[in-house]
This record gives structure tokens, sequence and C-alpha cells, in this order.
């Protein structure tokens, strides 16, 4: 598949902004399954952009400065992503939880992409004990990882109602379990949290998922948004497997990964400093549109 993605964020001030300093993490990764043929990013009516390192987690991150008084701001990012990434199959010689478990603690990998970095609580997912307990119905140790790991997105996506007005940007992944609703971040977080718990690597991804209209009826532009989903790895042959609880579905073809990072604080598409004063909206459209 090959997709064009236009990912818009526009903010608008009550009262004039005099300096921002932002993080963009805009740009889809390279990554094994996908590849970006193009991409362009423009800032209006004002602002100067350059690279920069990422903090944590994978992340194609551009720095953003604004030094001239603005009352809105648009930051527009185009891609074109090809995606080739098939279904994964467990296979009968996969790893079990227990044993991809013992790999990771055995890993000597200090990448952002090695294991050890997703082993273990972080700001926003902290360990939870109810929610350990929930998730460990699917995550006996002596299963296959594959398996498990699609067990329990798809209790998740069963169990939980998906949301948009249950839960906001900051909503702890207790508060989202104990409604039973939420919505892709918050039902991405529960499963993170069960799966930590079990010593299992989990990785928060951030990036945008191809929406299929009903049949007879036309795309909606501009309706789509960012998604989020899990990384679960598999041991060193597997590797990182996604799979996405909101759907109960494996990270395919449908899939476009925009960073990778142990919780959405990592890896969030814009964040920074503003100095002003007044009010702050922001609003975000996001369309992936299949090429032909």
């Amino acid at each position: 598949m090959i997709y064009d993605i236009r990912h818009v964020t526009r903010f608008d001030y009550g009262r004039p902004v005099a300096f921002a300093r932002c993080n963009l993490r805009l740009k889809p990764i390279l990554w094994s399954g996908q590849q970006v043929e193009r991409y362009e990013l423009a800032v209006t009516p004002a602002g100067e952009t350059r690279p920069a390192l990422a903090e944590a987690g994978l992340a194609n991150v551009m720095r953003l400065v604004v030094t001239e008084r603005v009352r809105n701001l648009t930051i527009e990012s185009i891609s074109r992503v090809m995606v080739d990434r098939m279904v994964p199959v467990s296979q009968p010689d996969d790893p079990t939880l227990a044993q991809v478990a013992a790999l990771a603690r055995a890993n000597r990998d200090l990448s952002a992409a090695g294991p050890s970095a997703y082993l273990y609580p972080s700001p926003l997912i902290p360990l939870d004990a109810d929610i350990a307990a929930w998730c460990a119905q699917d995550l006996d140790p002596d299963r296959n990882a594959l398996e498990a790991g699609i067990a329990l997105a798809r209790r998740i996506q069963r169990d939980f109602a998906f949301d948009p007005a249950a839960t906001l940007v900051d909503t702890p992944p207790r508060e989202a379990f104990l409604k039973r609703r939420g919505v892709c971040q918050d039902l991405t977080q529960i499963m993170i949290t069960g799966l930590r718990a079990a010593g299992l690597p989990a990785a928060y991804v951030s990036g945008y998922i191809r929406t299929i209209p009903p049949p007879g009826q036309e795309r909606l532009i501009g309706a789509d948004a960012t998604h989020a989903w899990v990384m679960l790895w598999c041991g060193p042959a597997r590797g990182w497997v996604g799979v996405d609880p909101t759907n109960g579905i494996w990270m395919a073809s449908d899939h476009v990964i925009m960073a990778i990072g142990r919780d959405y604080a990592e890896i969030a598409p814009i964040d920074g400093i503003v100095l002003g004063s007044g009010a702050q909206k922001m609003d975000v459209s996001v369309d992936v549109a299949p090429v032909g």
C-alpha cells in the first residue's frame, strides 16, 4: 500500500504569542515494512525549523522556533509512505511469554530499539495491580507470545467501549480501566501496563491507520486522527510485533508508524513551550488516503 498522509495542526491564541519553541515528531520513521517516499513540512505564518535529536524513543524530530508575534499558527505535515507489511502468523517455534521475558532480561541492546528500555513502568504508564491481574488472564507464561498478544488485544477491544468523551489526553490508565471506556491511547496504555507487569517489553506507538468507509460511502476528508497501538517484543528472531487493542487486530498494511517510545510523552506529535497569555485552541485534522 502507498498512502498520502496530510496532518494539519492549527493553534489559535487569545492574545498574540511572542515566542514559541516546539518539538515536532510528525515525519514517519523508517521501520521494517514501511518507507517514507516523500515528506514536506510547512509552518505559517512564521517559524523556523531545523532537525533535532530525539531525546528518547524512536522519532524524527524537528525543532520549531517562532520569534514573531502571532495570533495563530498552522503546522502542515505531508507524507507519502509505502507500507509492505504482512499480518503476523504464530508459529510452533515462536517463544513463550516466559522465554520472551528471560530473553529481554538478558538482552544487551541499549539503543532506543532494544527491549530493555520498555520493560519497566514509565511516567505515564505506571504499574497497577488491578490492571496487571486483569491482563494476566491472557498472559500465561507458557503461552505462545504471539497468541497471547492478540488474545489480550481482542479482549480489550471486546470489553472496553470506544468513547472519545470519557477521557482526556492526560487521563491515567487506571481511570480508563475503571470506566471500561476511552480512546486508542487509553486502551494502548492499559495493554502496555499489563504486558510490562508480566515482565514483557511493550512500547507505545503513535501513527496512523487507514479509515475504510462503509460500502457505498465516500471517505470523509480530515475525519481521521492520529492513532496509538502496542509494540510487543517477541524475542530476537521475531523482534517487535505490532498489535492494535482498539480494533483487536495486528499491525499490518493499514498502519503507518510515526514514532515509538515508552509512552505518549516521549513521542507526542507536538510539544514545547509558548510565551504569552490568554486562551489557546488547537484543532487537528488528519487524512490518510490510499494512492490509487
